[in-house]
């Protein structure tokens, strides 16, 4: 039976992120937290898949203790089994860093087939999964919109991109990451409520995944985040006035004279 990791990660509702000014960090305390939007088709994916051929469904995610609760969540959904890659060793990762770490776990788990989200919308690198594809010498397809076929040894998909799209095949094992376009992402069920609650959920650090420590967490970074601060608002905004035919009448004048009309 072919195994299916999904990679998912943790994230802010981007609809309450806050910036603490002084350290130039993001305000994690207090903030509602959700499963990163692109993951979510991921794991609608590997369910679809499961459902076609057998497949297991295992969700992984790298971060502190409460990461636990987005596994949960993607075993409402259907998933099958959660892994939560945690330990001090991990705190201060990059994407290269946290990709040795998943890498690691998805060896030990022994997927055939890896489904990723694009990118995260806190960070919006889109580096994580191509980088584990690396890390597990696997071929990978970016920005996954449809899959057309899936076997033990084969996957057959259609990549997005910017006219159109191209039909690629790899074999497996193999790591794909999705966009918004590929499904519609399913709500849990009660049953599948019932089961993530009863649901163990398995806690491995570096030593249980094979990597040392050193190549982890900031110690395995070579980047660092030095600030994170909110753009300044650009001025030169004006608000109309008047009427709706007043309004209309400003703008077009104002378009006139600037000479876009």
């Amino acid at each position: 039976m072919m195994r299916i990791a999904v990679c998912i990660k943790q994230v802010p509702d981007t609809a309450e992120v806050k910036i603490n000014h002084e350290t130039g960090t993001l305000v994690r305390e207090g903030v509602p937290s959700i499963i990163n939007p692109y993951d979510m088709h991921a794991i609608e994916a590997a369910l679809q898949i499961k459902e076609k051929t057998g497949a297991g469904v295992t969700v992984l995610t790298m971060g502190p203790p409460q990461a636990e609760s987005a596994l949960r969540d993607a075993i409402s959904m259907g998933a099958d089994e959660g892994v939560l890659v945690t330990g001090r060793e991990f705190a201060g990762g990059d994407t290269l860093a946290t990709s040795q770490a998943l890498a690691g776990a998805i060896s030990r788990i022994g997927a055939g087939l890896i489904i990723c989200g694009k990118q995260a919308i806190d960070g919006d690198t889109a580096q994580v999964g191509p980088e584990i594809a690396q890390f597990l010498d696997m071929p990978h397809i970016s920005y996954v919109r449809k899959i057309i076929e899936v076997n033990d040894s084969l996957i057959r998909v259609e990549r997005l991109m910017d006219e159109g799209y191209d039909v690629v095949e790899a074999d497996l094992p193999a790591l794909l990451t999705v966009v918004r376009e590929l499904n519609q992402p399913r709500l849990p069920s009660l049953k599948g409520k019932m089961a993530a609650k009863k649901a163990e959920i398995a806690k491995w650090g570096a030593a249980e995944i094979g990597v040392s420590p050193e190549k982890v967490g900031f110690n395995g970074s070579p980047t660092q985040v030095k600030r994170i601060f909110t753009p300044e608002p650009k001025g030169g905004r004006k608000t109309l006035e008047g009427t709706l035919e007043e309004q209309l009448e400003t703008l077009i004048n104002e378009l006139v004279e600037k000479k876009c009309l």
